[in-house]
């Protein structure tokens, strides 16, 4: 099993490693009167990380509510 999850995790990281020297484009990112240029694969990488953060964290909120709501029964 430990062998099946390190290949595992060096297939990932290959298929990361690639898209990054694949994506060194830039983009322009607008936002307010900023404006900020960044190759498009470090955009993708920071746009998956705060979408991991903002749903962890919105699925711990709501599993708080839950059980607040089992413990006022």
């Amino acid at each position: 099993m430990r062998y099946i999850y390190l290949t595992l995790i060096i297939v990932l990281t290959a298929i990361v490693l690639i898209f990054t020297f694949q994506n060194l484009d830039l983009a322009t990112l607008k936002f307010l009167n900023m404006r900020i240029e960044l190759p498009i694969s470090l955009i993708v990488i920071l746009v998956y990380i705060l979408g991991m953060m903002t749903g962890g964290s919105l699925i711990m909120l709501i599993k708080n509510w839950l059980n607040r709501a089992r413990i006022r029964r």
